[in-house]
């Protein structure tokens, strides 16, 4: 007679799914406190998987062709480089509203209008809700199926009589499984949900879509497991105000996790952004101070960018340090440099930098460019016309090559900035400093 196996307890952030085997009063991971409860797993069933999977050579196991299938929407297309693969499971996360639901309804239209079908689920609106938003951007094959379903294996059944080539699910979180006990989108049943579908998926080898929300600080809401478990994890950002969405990729098995797909709302739904080297920066490019350009690499993409600073005389005992699409700490790194190497003091002085478009800079090349704008809003003195700055700045004062510096000094000119300071013509920050604001 087997053993009755006893369930474990642990303990998860309720605001970001971490995991912990014990009560803690603060969440190491979100920093929010007093947010983990206690959850038990369900004790596994020692009958329940006695079959026992056959031991191959290697030399013995058939491959498949895993050749993607391009969507022909090429912003997505290219970040997941070419299309959607076969038997992949994919994670597609973002704020309420911000176009998720529009973006599988277009892919839904792209697969069948190659002839494949896709099989919609919703669990948070009607079949009724979800067709009045296909009608609108122009979704109407029969090849398209939509279910209102919360219950996994009612999902997996319809699966198996419609066999789709696509399975979009929307969302994780309104989905469960029966036998466990948890209330629908607990940690525990999404992380079970996330295990029947990818079992499903890889079963079936098809495609899988999975939507899921995210939490207050921008991370995907329930357990990291899931994040861990799919193959591919896709976020949708947009500034709140503005109609750009960006698609980025923060984990690819079949490709680089590099790229990014820039669209734009409409009333008619996503419309692909093809030529996004300057929809990032002002259209009329006027000379003002505390305002410099940079080119940064998104994948194989350069962008331009804008980098605004407004330096002013602080009014607190400590000044205040304010970015927006810029790391603070390397903000005070940058600072530290300027007054060390080019003798500019800016300890008692606000500083505020904004980089436009609602971009995030993750990279160092933009150092020059940062250092550049504040020193032109500190001095009221604008940089000169049609001047772009790329590189990093060391420790020492050095100005430092970045990956891709002849692309990016090619974008540039090619989009009329003449005046490129870059490591090739300069080395340290004191002489870009010099010579462009005296």
């Amino acid at each position: 007679m087997a053993k009755s196996q006893k369930s474990k307890s642990y303990f998860v952030c309720s605001n970001c799914g971490y995991e912990s085997v014990k009560w803690l009063g603060r969440c190491p991971n979100c920093g929010e406190w007093d947010t983990f409860k206690e959850f038990r797993d369900q004790p596994l069933d020692s009958t329940a998987n006695s079959g026992v999977h056959k031991v191959r050579r290697i030399s013995e196991i058939e491959t498949k062709e895993y050749a993607k299938v391009p969507t022909g929407i090429y912003e997505f297309d290219r970040v997941l480089e070419e299309g959607i693969t076969p038997s992949s499971l994919i994670l597609l996360g973002g704020e309420p509203g911000i176009g998720k639901s529009t973006l599988l309804l277009q892919i839904a239209k792209a697969i069948t209008d190659k002839g494949l079908k896709v099989l919609y689920v919703s669990g948070e609106e009607s079949p009724e809700q979800v067709k009045g938003r296909a009608s609108r951007i122009g979704v109407f094959s029969d090849l398209l199926y939509i279910i209102g379903e919360q219950d996994v294996f009612e999902i997996k059944a319809v699966v198996e009589k419609i066999d789709p080539f696509l399975l979009i699910i929307d969302s994780i979180q309104t989905i469960f499984k029966p036998e466990v006990e948890q209330v629908v989108g607990s940690v525990t049943q999404v992380r079970e949900c996330g295990a029947e579908l990818l079992r499903l998926t890889k079963e079936r080898f098809m495609s899988t879509i999975i939507v899921g929300h995210v939490t207050k600080d921008g991370t995907l809401a329930g357990p990291k497991t899931l994040e861990h478990m799919v193959d591919v994890v896709l976020y949708l950002e947009g500034e709140k105000g503005s109609d750009l969405r960006i698609l980025r990729c923060t984990k690819n098995r079949y490709g680089s996790s590099d790229e990014i797909g820039i669209f734009e709302m409409t009333s008619s739904g996503l419309k692909e952004v093809s030529d996004s080297a300057t929809l990032f920066i002002s259209k009329d490019h006027v000379r003002k101070e505390g305002i410099a350009y940079t080119v940064l690499m998104e994948g194989k993409r350069p962008i331009l960018a804008e980098i605004q600073s407004l330096v002013l005389p602080t009014f607190f005992p400590s000044p205040q340090r304010v970015t927006t699409g810029f790391d603070t700490k390397r903000l005070y790194m940058l600072l530290a440099v300027v007054e060390r190497f080019t003798g500019v003091n800016l300890r008692g002085m606000d500083i505020f930098l904004n980089v436009t478009g609602g971009i995030r800079i993750g990279d160092s090349s933009a150092d020059l460019a940062v250092v550049a704008s504040v020193i032109s809003s500190y001095k009221k003195k604008a940089l000169p016309e049609n001047a772009v700055f790329i590189g990093e700045v060391g420790l020492g004062g050095e100005v430092r090559r970045v990956v891709n510096l002849q692309k990016r000094i090619e974008e540039a000119r090619r989009l009329g900035f003449i005046n490129v300071f870059s490591p090739l013509e300069f080395k340290s920050v004191e002489e870009v400093v010099k010579l462009c604001l005296g």
